[in-house]
This record gives C-alpha cells, sequence and structure tokens, in this order.
C-alpha cells in the first residue's frame, strides 16, 4: 500500500512539474512580450506591415499573413494525402501490410526539420525556379515541405479515428447491399469525423510552429506575397533569424510576436481537444 501511494505521488509530481514548466514559460514570454504590445499598441502591432525594430516599427502583419498562408498551403497538400493514405491503410490493406507500413511512416516524423529544409533548398527549390519561375524560394516551396512535413500526424491520428469505428456499422451497411467504398464513405468517414478533424487541426498547429525547413525554403521576404512563387517570412523564422543578436524594444517585439504564435497555436490546441470531448 505504501508503494502504491508512493507511486501515485511520483506520478502527481511529474505531472504537476509539465504544468509547472509550461506555466513558467507562458508567464515569461509574456512577460517580456506585453510591455513592447503596451508601447507600440495591439493595433498597430498586428495590423501593420512596416517592421523595422531598430526605427521603431513592429508591424507583424505580414508574418502574420505568410504564417497563415503557407500552413493552407500545406494542409491543402497534406489533408488530402494524408486521409487517402489513412482510408487505404485502414480500411482496404491487409493487416500485415498495415503493421509493416504505420509505423514506417510515423518514422518520418522523427525526420530533423533541417533534414526537410536541406532536401527543398537541394531539389524542390530548384524545380519551381526552372519550371514555374521566380526565385524558387518561395511560399509554394515552403508550403510543400510543410505539408510533407506534417503527414506522419494527419495519417497516424486518422488511421487510429477510423479503426476506432467499431466493425457492426461496417457489417451492417455491407449487409444492405452497400460497397466497401460506400460503407467507408458513408458510414466510416462520418463516424470517425471527429478524429480526423482533430488530425486536421493538429497538422495544421505543427506546420505554423514549423522554423528551421521554412527558414531554408521560403526566402524570408519581408513583405506580403501576392503569388505563391514570392519569397514570404514566417512568425517562426522571423524570431529565429533575429533573437541571436536583438536587443532592448527589438527584443521584446520578437517575444511580442512569439505571443501571437503562442495563443494561435493553443487555439488549435483547444480547437482539437474541444472536438474531441464533444463527439
Amino acid at each position: 500500500m505504501k508503494r502504491e501511494v508512493f507511486i501515485e505521488r511520483v506520478l502527481l509530481f511529474l505531472a504537476l512539474s509539465s504544468i509547472g514548466s509550461l506555466l513558467l514559460i507562458t508567464i515569461f514570454i509574456f512577460l517580456e512580450g506585453v510591455p513592447l504590445i503596451a508601447h507600440a499598441g495591439l493595433k498597430k502591432f498586428l495590423l501593420t506591415s512596416h517592421w523595422a525594430p531598430t526605427k521603431g516599427h513592429f508591424g507583424i502583419l505580414a508574418m502574420i499573413i505568410s504564417s497563415i498562408l503557407v500552413t493552407l498551403g500545406a494542409m491543402v497538400l497534406g489533408v488530402p494525402l494524408g486521409l487517402a493514405c489513412a482510408i487505404s491503410l485502414a480500411e482496404f490493406s491487409p493487416e500485415r501490410v498495415k503493421t509493416l507500413l504505420k509505423p514506417t511512416l510515423e518514422l518520418l516524423a522523427g525526420i530533423p526539420s533541417v533534414v526537410y529544409g536541406f532536401l527543398g533548398v537541394i531539389w524542390l527549390v530548384p524545380l519551381i525556379r526552372d519550371y514555374l519561375g521566380g526565385p524558387g524560394l518561395s511560399l509554394l516551396a515552403g508550403s510543400v515541405i510543410l505539408g510533407i512535413m506534417i503527414l506522419p500526424t494527419i495519417i497516424s491520428i486518422s488511421i487510429d479515428a477510423l479503426s476506432a469505428v467499431p466493425d457492426l456499422y461496417r457489417d451492417g451497411s455491407i449487409a444492405l447491399g452497400a460497397t466497401n467504398w460506400q460503407t467507408v464513405r458513408r458510414v466510416v468517414l462520418p463516424a470517425a469525423r471527429s478524429g480526423i478533424i482533430t488530425a486536421v487541426i493538429l497538422g495544421m498547429g505543427r506546420a505554423i510552429g514549423e522554423t528551421m525547413a521554412v527558414i531554408m525554403v521560403a526566402g524570408n521576404a519581408l513583405k506580403i506575397p501576392t503569388s505563391v512563387l514570392d519569397p514570404v517570412r514566417t512568425l517562426t523564422s522571423n524570431i529565429a533569424l533575429e533573437l541571436a543578436y536583438a536587443t532592448g524594444r527589438h527584443r521584446e517585439a520578437l517575444f511580442a510576436t512569439g505571443i501571437v504564435l503562442f495563443v494561435i497555436i493553443m487555439i488549435l490546441n483547444f480547437t482539437a481537444s474541444a472536438i474531441t470531448r464533444r463527439r
């Protein structure tokens, strides 16, 4: 009994330490970034595009738009491909093939992002430059790389959601004369909808928070893009590129950028949790 109580307290301490670490990080980011937002004004900080911290200009609108566009581009590529792969493995592949391929696909999540960025610079950027025009380092390149990087998240969670649908649903649909594809499309997918939506939202959070790969392939231009071939700079890229030498208000502005990013990702995570609980 004493041993069980000891283990319970150790686990409770570990859980509270994780929550405490998150709380400390949150407090630190807000303490560092809020003074700049108060100084520049929230409206001016979020709704202007002039970023020149050494001259007192702290507008991050261009980076917010760039982050959203890169993420949306990644979702356009990653969601259909990831969902198609998940349906194929969960519903139409033999168990042996599923057992082999699912862990293999999940290994993609363990590849460092700098490797994705390097492959993008070596292969993808020259292809875009030679066949589509522009500098190659662009919104399109960033979207493609991120679309590949979010595949493990979308595939893994979607497979779990599809596998959680009771076989009774499938058997009942087939007994009524539906084909396998009709069963998947009209019965299994609606039943697994909440899990699939959660996978998409978590993949979106992964994409909007990615840094190194985007720095390497997106071009890092401080402007609102007008084409998918234009270079862009995301919120994460801006923090990573400038924090090493930033001081004073400049440093506070980067932490304020982190607050914006933090809020966006927390909204996505809470949305995913709410959808999962509701369903």
